[in-house]
């Protein structure tokens, strides 16, 4: 099971760092880094709508609630009410 201290460093990490050699983090990259699988890297970056190989588009939020907001969003991943589709 992923922890929420783990989707927060891959989040973290895809925002504001690069990989050596690379412009952009890959999945596999991002997985290898975090210890995580390519597909779990798939599933936090569609969660937080992240797409670091489109560079034009991407941002950091400026909102100031941003990380209260991951931790709501994390914690309904993880921990989702009965019978919801996640």
């Amino acid at each position: 099971m992923t922890s929420a201290d783990q989707i927060e460093e891959v989040v973290v990490a895809t925002l504001e760092s690069t990989p050596k050699n690379a412009t952009h983090w890959s999945r596999a990259k991002m997985a290898e880094r975090s210890g995580l699988s390519k597909s779990t890297i798939g599933q936090v970056w569609k969660a937080f709508e992240l797409k670091p190989h489109r560079q034009n588009g991407f941002t950091l939020s400026n909102d100031p609630l941003f990380v209260e907001e991951v931790y709501d969003v994390v914690g309904l991943y993880l921990n989702p009410p009965e019978m919801a589709v996640v």
